[in-house]
């Protein structure tokens, strides 16, 4: 296995994953979902209909409570972040980290834009 998918197989043993039925579920009850997909990929593939937008470069200062570059919405360790990206791969070593970073209910949407798409889920196309 390639150094790449061992830490994508660590990453993805401590997230409890959800497809795109539960995450719209979650998000229901107040899961915030973040898209950081780049600009050209959201132009291109669509977008969701209602998720916060942070590119991968900027993620955790946007969503660490104690940093000084963080979001409005970022006011405490305890908020479930589904993070998103086009296929679900980068988006579970984000949602790793934010782990890391003591944001313990980070997870990420398994199959990403593409599957949240093939599932009926809402989605803007540009």
């Amino acid at each position: 296995m390639s150094a790449i998918g061992e830490l994508l197989e660590k990453a993805r043993a401590r997230l409890d994953r959800v497809d795109p039925d539960r995450a719209a579920e979650l998000i229901g009850k107040g899961a915030r979902l973040v898209d950081t997909r780049p600009a050209w990929q959201r132009d291109q593939e669509g977008s969701f209909a209602d998720a916060l937008v942070i590119e991968r470069n900027h993620l955790e200062w946007r969503l660490d409570p104690t940093s000084d570059a963080r979001i409005p919405e970022a006011t405490d360790h305890d908020i479930v972040w589904i993070i998103a990206c086009s296929e679900g791969y980068s988006s579970s070593l984000a949602a790793a980290s934010l782990q890391d970073l003591g944001l313990h209910n980070a997870t990420d949407l398994d199959g990403g834009f593409r599957a949240w798409k093939a599932a009926g889920q809402p989605v803007l196309i540009s």
